[in-house]
């Protein structure tokens, strides 16, 4: 019996996939969990199996193509097997879609003329009769509102008459822009990938509905330097970096602040006794937050270590679903690139995320009246104030700058 091959939901929040690559062609034999495809899910590249036997008798979606959750993408079968009442009306749209362009018109066809537009009508006076917007949009794009044919009421130019004649217009010429001629288009359209998809609509669910409010503050790096210095000389296999100290401060920090390690779920307030800590890592396709789950309960060198594997795999895009869903709160860090200080994007329904800015050298004063120059790092968290207020989220704040400035904390 035939098996129906559909695009299959390969993480929590997927909701379409982008077939990047078939690797079975229609003919192959096919074993139940034979790798049919690769996926392009809204986190990372999967692989589409087969749960079922026989021949791969038809790709229904071509390479580069995104089709939703559910979508029937391959059929597969015996070599003699019947699955024209499998495919239902695929295979009439296929055909379809593959019959030949139609024949040019005859030379009759061509002769007969075109129907010529017809012009705006005129008010008394010669004045062309248009809506205010449409006479304010053609002023904006230096449209000649007589020449315009209108096909409001009685001839009048109308907003969509305006628009059809500014996609007519002529490109501006190259003698007539400053600057040097250059070679090729004026631009590119950049497809968006399916990770790229997934930011913008979390982004949008996070930048409008949740009350933001941000809290920054700067913090002595000094005695965390002298124990990396320290750690260090014990060898290549112990070092750890500035990143994975702050990363194991916050983890503890948001142990002893559940009201910070929480998600807002509309009508309640769930606030965890376990730590799943976010890191966003930049991806050539976008963001994605791997998670190291247990933060806490963890020593500095294991999320040195884990932190470097989830970062590789999430630049290689071979991250599972598991592995970058389930965080309780988030770190973004963009010291690397000598950012001072940003405001980072909460990730739904995470109620909080800090923001790493660039580690700098500081003049700063001494109690005895004297100047010392101290490594410093600004952090700022953005709080959704639907559950964190802002007495609370500066407890954590003057928590976590605690742990930092005395790194031996984390390690007693």
């Amino acid at each position: 019996m035939a098996t129906k091959v559909s695009m299959e939901a390969l993480s929590p929040t997927m909701e379409e996939g982008r077939l990047v690559k078939w690797l079975k062609n229609e003919g192959d034999a096919v074993k139940s969990g034979d790798v049919l495809a690769e996926v392009e899910t809204d986190k990372a590249v999967m692989e589409l199996v087969a749960r079922g036997e026989g021949v791969l008798r038809k790709r229904l979606v071509a390479e580069g193509d995104a089709v939703p959750v559910g979508t029937l993408v391959g059929v597969i079968g015996t070599a003699s097997e019947d699955i024209a009442a499998l495919l239902g009306g695929t295979a009439s749209a296929a055909a379809s879609t593959s019959a030949p362009p139609p024949a040019p018109a005859t030379a009759s066809a061509a002769k007969s003329p075109a129907a010529a537009p017809v012009p705006a009508t005129a008010a008394s006076g010669g004045r062309t009769v248009a809506s205010p917007l449409a006479r304010r949009l053609a002023s904006d794009a230096g449209v000649d509102l007589a020449r315009v044919a209108g096909s409001g009421p009685g001839g009048r130019v109308v907003k969509r008459d305006i628009e059809a004649a500014m996609t007519a217009l002529p490109a501006p010429s190259a003698a007539g822009r400053s600057g040097p001629a250059r070679a090729g288009a004026d631009f590119s359209d950049v497809p968006l990938t399916q990770i790229r998809k997934t930011i913008a609509r979390r982004l949008a669910e996070s930048i409008g509905p949740i009350p933001t409010f941000y809290l920054t503050v700067d913090i002595d790096l000094s005695r965390a330097a002298e124990m990396r210095a320290a750690i260090a000389e014990l060898g290549d296999e112990y070092k750890v970096s500035f990143n994975d100290i702050i990363l194991k401060a916050t983890a503890t920090a948001l142990s002893q602040h559940p009201e910070v390690n929480a998600h807002w779920l509309g009508d309640s307030i769930r606030q965890f006794n376990r730590v799943h800590l976010g890191m966003a890592v930049a991806t050539d396709d976008g963001l994605i937050v791997p998670v190291i789950f247990d933060a806490d309960q963890k020593r500095l060198r294991e999320i040195s270590a884990e932190s470097r594997s989830l970062a590789k795999r999430a630049r290689e895009r071979k991250l599972t679903p598991a592995e970058y869903t389930g965080s309780t709160c988030s770190v973004s860090n963009l010291g690397m690139m000598q950012i001072d200080a940003f405001t980072a994007i909460i990730n739904p329904p995470e109620c909080g995320i800090l923001a790493i800015g660039a580690i700098h050298d500081k003049v700063v004063a001494m109690a005895d009246g004297g100047f010392e120059v101290r490594k410093t790092v600004k952090i700022t968290m953005s709080c959704d104030h639907r559950a964190i207020d802002g007495a609370v989220g500066a407890r954590f704040l003057q928590t976590l700058r605690r742990m930092i400035e005395n790194p031996l904390m984390l390690v007693y």
